[in-house]
């Protein structure tokens, strides 16, 4: 019969003087959350949304997205005529334009092409 070997102990990360055991250091937090500009995720999901409700169509997607010093502009793919076969639906580009709060303020449809159409280098 053998004996049991003991029990190891987990070695624990040293930890700073002035840290309390279990803590852990806050996060920093970027600018943009500090003065209440939502992030990429809520500005694609936002922009999204609220064309959808002014256009009266469901996105297909968002294509571009980038902060602005006013808030974001992102570019939403819609599709403005369902065909069959689907390759040939009617698709919209959109510029939307978001406030610091993640509000539409504007947008326009920048361009107008089928679905399956590829677009070309240098052309």
């Amino acid at each position: 019969m053998t004996t049991p070997e003991p029990a190891r102990r987990r070695r624990r990360p040293p930890q700073g003087d002035d840290e309390q055991p279990g803590t852990r250091p806050a996060r920093k937090t970027s600018a943009s959350k500090r003065r209440g500009v939502p992030g990429a995720a809520a500005a694609m999901r936002g922009a999204a949304e609220q064309l959808s409700e002014l256009l009266g169509r469901r996105p297909e997607s968002v294509s571009s997205l980038k902060p602005t010093d006013d808030g974001w502009e992102a570019v939403v793919e819609v599709v403005e005529l369902e065909r069959i076969p689907d390759t040939t639906s009617v698709m919209g580009s959109y510029r939307v334009e978001l406030d610091e709060h993640g509000e539409l303020i504007s947008y326009e449809r920048t361009r107008r092409y089928s679905r399956g159409m590829i677009d070309r280098l240098g052309g």
